[in-house]
């Protein structure tokens, strides 16, 4: 009797260290495991402004990529890990942290699945589109406009010229990881017909899959279930790998 009370007092213990764990983990990067029985999958999420070499102020929701970073090679790295769901809902930030951040998920070998919710703009398009398949919600939109800057900038040809090379990287990232072509997506970032204080368009979610952007729209089980079926087919090779080489040593017995 005292054995099976220490049994399950044990069991409680461990449940609520791993509650406790989970959210501190959320608390500290906005990141949480989850286990369905047959698979395990890392969910981040990407809010606010994409915090990069300044530190925004204090009342700004931000996406710090110094936190971000080490929890991707975490997850490449981790072998009890099967899939990346990442949940996107941002207005942008800081260009190159946000690109070194889609150029790792980029080259992610595990599955990685995003959901564009309430929003994905600006830096937050090359992002939405690093994952290997993407969603975005009825009611989501994204922005496309060029590269632009706060701060002090010098009036001479070298800036412009910086501004192109920097939307370049851009667009080629944007169009390699997704069906929408370097023409259009250009077109639609230098569009002045649409915003009234700035240049660029504004996609809903069905014209962001209609433009080639996104993969398609669709809700958090539809992103759960695509990343599910991802890992799924990624496993049965292996699965059936190793099956013939239990039957090979067992012919060669």
């Amino acid at each position: 009797m005292q054995r099976e009370q220490s049994v399950q007092s044990g069991a409680e213990r461990t449940e609520k260290q791993n509650g406790d764990s989970q959210q501190d983990r959320i608390t500290e990067s906005g990141t949480v495991i989850t286990n369905n029985g047959r698979h395990t999958i890392h969910c981040l999420t990407i809010i606010g402004q994409i915090e990069g070499h300044n530190i925004l102020p204090s009342q700004n929701k931000t996406t710090k990529y110094e936190h971000v970073i080490p929890n991707l090679v975490a997850i490449e790295e981790d072998p009890r890990i099967d899939g990346l769901l990442m949940i996107l809902n941002t207005v942008g930030g800081d260009v190159e942290a946000g690109l070194a951040i889609a150029e790792l998920i980029a080259g992610m070998k595990k599955p990685t699945v995003s959901l564009v919710l309430g929003g994905g703009h600006s830096i937050g398009v090359p992002l939405a589109v690093a994952a290997k398949y993407s969603f975005i919600a009825k009611s989501a939109s994204m922005t496309v406009h060029p590269v632009r800057m706060n701060g002090l900038l010098l009036g001479v040809p070298q800036t412009f010229t910086y501004f192109q090379r920097m939307q370049t990287r851009i667009t080629q990232f944007v169009t390699e990881n997704s069906h929408i072509t370097p023409e259009r997506f250009h077109t639609l970032a230098m569009n002045t017909e649409e915003l009234v204080m700035d240049i660029g368009t504004v996609l809903d979610g069905q014209k962001a899959v209609d433009e080639g952007l996104i993969d398609a729209v669709g809700s958090l089980s539809n992103a759960l279930d695509k990343l599910n079926r991802m890992i799924g087919s990624e496993q049965k090779p292996k699965r059936s790998k190793g099956k013939g080489k239990q039957s090979k040593k067992s012919e060669e017995k």
